[in-house]
C-alpha cells in the first residue's frame, strides 16, 4: 500500500481539491491566519503543513485573491515547484493512511483474533479507494479514519476507562478535520453513555471539543470558538443549498439521488470485498460488536445520502474502512473463504496499478470503463496532465486542442493547447483531447464535435485522446 499511495503521489498532478488545502496550509504556515478554506476546521490542513515545512515556500504577501486563486498561485505563479510541494503536502497523508490501516488490524484483531486481523488489515491495503485518497492531500481519508480510532477505543474502553480519554482525542481530531463527521458524535456518545454514563460523556466531549480549540489556536492564538467552527458550518450548508450536477450510469442530472452512493461503491469496490463485506455485515452482529463497527458507517453514509454533492465515493470513504473490520468476523466460519475472496479483491486491486482513482471492478468493465458509469473525482479529478504533457510527444507534429476539467495548469506541463468551444466547428482540427468528466458533462457545441472525433488514445483512463480532420 505504501508503494501504491507513494507511486501515485509522485506521478498525479494535482486533483481539484488539492491546491486549495495545500494554499491554505501554507497560509497558516507564512501568516498564521485563518481566512482560507474556512468550511473545513484546520486539523487536516496542519497535517499537510508538517510536510510543507521541509519546502522553501514562496508565498506573495500582497496576495488577496480567492482560494481556488491562491491555489493556483502558491503551486504555480510563486516560484515554488508544484510536483515537489504536492509530494511533500501528500506524505504525511500517506503515513496516516497507513496509521489508519493498523487501526484496522488492532480493531479486527481484537474483535476475531489475529487471522481476522490480517484479512481486515488486507482488504483496507488493497482498496483502491483507499490507496487513490489515502496518497491525496484532501481531507476525506483522515476524518474517516479518526472517526475509526475513536470507535475502536471506545470499544477497548468497554472493558478500561484508560482508554476513554484517546477516543475523546480521536473523535475531536476528527472534528477538526472535516464537518461531516457532526454525525456521528451523538452515536459515539451514545456508546460512552452505555458503559461510562454522564460522567464518560462528558469528559469525553470536553477532550473532543478542545482537540477542536487547539486546532484553532495553532493556527492562530487569538481565535475564539465557537466563531469560526460556527461559520465554517454556515458555509457547509450552504453548500448543500445549491444545485450539483451527478452522472450516473450514463446519465448526466442536475440534483442529487440518494442511492448514488451505495450505486457508486457497487461499481469501485473489488468483487471479493464486496462478497466479504456483505458477508461480514452479517457476522459481526453475532460478536456484539455492531454498534462500535457497523452502526459509525450506517450513520455517516446515511447522512452523506442525504447531501446535494454526487461527486464520488470519497463522501462515503469511511466504508472500505469500517467494512474491512467487519469482513473480518467471517474469518470465525469460513477461514479459507475469506482467505480465497481477500485474494480476488487484491488480484484486481493490484491490475488496476498505478490507476486507482478511476477504478470499477471486473463486473462494470474495469478502470477502462468507469466513465461510462461515473464522473468527478471516482474517475477524472485533473490527476493526469503531467501525463498527457508525456503522452502528447507521441504526436509532435498535430495542432492539440484541450477542455480540461482540473487544477492544474496546462502550459506548466509544457502543453500548448486551445479550447475548441471557443472558434467555429471547422477551425477544430488535429487532436481533440478531453476530460472525460467533461464528455460526460458536454453541451451541445462539445459533444458535437467529439461525434465528429475519432478516439485515438487514452490517458490514465481519465482523458480520452480524439482526432478530427
Amino acid at each position: 500500500m505504501a508503494i501504491a499511495m507513494t507511486t501515485t503521489a509522485l506521478e498525479q498532478s494535482p486533483t481539484v481539491d488539492e491546491p486549495v488545502y495545500v494554499g491554505a496550509a501554507a497560509v497558516y504556515l507564512e501568516e498564521r491566519s485563518l481566512r482560507y478554506n474556512p468550511e473545513h476546521p484546520p486539523l487536516g490542513k496542519l497535517i499537510m503543513a508538517t510536510g510543507l515545512v521541509f519546502a522553501d515556500l514562496h508565498l506573495a504577501p500582497w496576495f488577496r485573491g480567492d482560494q481556488t486563486e491562491l491555489g493556483r498561485h502558491v503551486l504555480y505563479e510563486s516560484g515554488n515547484d508544484p510536483g515537489h510541494l504536492l509530494l511533500l503536502a501528500r506524505l504525511p497523508m500517506i503515513v496516516l493512511t497507513l496509521l489508519f490501516g493498523l487501526v484496522v488490524f488492532l480493531f479486527a484483531r481484537d474483535l476475531t483474533g489475529p487471522t481476522g486481523g490480517l484479512v481486515a488489515l488486507a482488504l483496507y491495503a488493497f482498496s483502491p479507494d483507499l490507496i487513490a485518497h489515502g496518497s491525496l492531500a484532501t481531507l476525506d481519508v483522515p476524518a474517516a479514519g479518526f472517526v475509526l480510532t475513536s470507535a475502536w477505543l471506545l470499544w477497548r474502553a468497554r472493558d478500561d476507562v484508560v482508554y476513554l480519554p484517546f477516543a475523546g482525542l480521536a473523535l475531536g481530531a476528527a472534528l477538526a478535520t472535516k464537518m461531516n463527521t457532526l454525525a456521528v458524535v451523538p452515536l459515539l456518545l451514545f456508546l460512552v453513555f452505555r458503559t461510562h454514563r454522564l460522567r464518560g460523556v462528558a469528559i469525553t466531549s470536553l477532550i473532543a471539543a478542545a482537540v477542536v480549540w487547539a486546532s484553532y489556536l495553532a493556527v492562530d492564538p487569538l481565535a475564539s470558538l465557537p466563531g469560526p467552527y460556527l461559520d465554517g458550518l454556515r458555509l457547509q450548508f450552504g453548500f448543500e443549498n445549491r444545485v450539483w450536477g451527478g452522472y450516473l450510469f450514463g446519465e448526466h442530472y442536475e440534483g442529487s439521488r440518494w442511492y448514488y452512493l451505495p450505486a457508486a461503491l457497487l461499481v469501485k469496490t473489488p468483487l471479493g470485498a464486496l462478497v466479504l463485506w456483505f458477508a461480514g455485515i452479517l457476522a459481526v452482529a453475532k460478536l456484539g460488536a455492531a454498534p462500535y463497527v457497523l452502526a459509525p458507517a450506517v450513520v455517516l453514509l446515511v447522512a452523506a445520502m442525504t447531501g446535494n454533492r454526487d461527486l464520488g465515493v470519497r463522501y462515503a470513504i469511511f466504508v472500505p474502512m469500517f467494512l474491512a473490520v467487519a469482513a473480518a468476523a467471517v474469518v470465525a466460519a469460513r477461514r479459507r473463504w475469506a482467505v480465497v475472496a481477500v485474494a480476488v479483491a487484491a488480484a484486481s486491486s493490484l491490475a488496476a496499478f498505478p490507476y486507482y482513482l478511476p477504478y470499477s471492478n471486473e463486473a462494470f468493465g474495469g478502470s477502462a470503463r468507469t466513465h461510462l458509469h461515473l464522473h468527478d473525482s471516482n474517475v477524472d479529478w485533473g490527476q493526469d496532465l503531467g501525463r498527457l504533457a508525456d503522452r502528447l510527444k507521441r504526436y509532435p507534429s498535430e495542432r492539440t486542442w484541450l477542455v480540461y476539467k482540473g487544477a492544474g495548469v496546462p502550459e506548466y506541463y509544457g502543453i500548448r493547447a486551445a479550447d475548441p468551444r471557443g472558434v467555429p466547428p471547422e477551425q477544430v482540427r488535429g487532436l481533440l483531447v478531453v476530460s472525460d468528466t467533461a464528455i460526460a458533462k458536454a453541451d451541445d457545441r462539445l459533444k458535437a464535435l467529439i461525434a465528429t472525433s475519432t478516439p485515438v488514445d487514452s490517458v490514465g483512463h481519465s482523458i480520452t485522446i480524439f482526432r478530427r480532420s
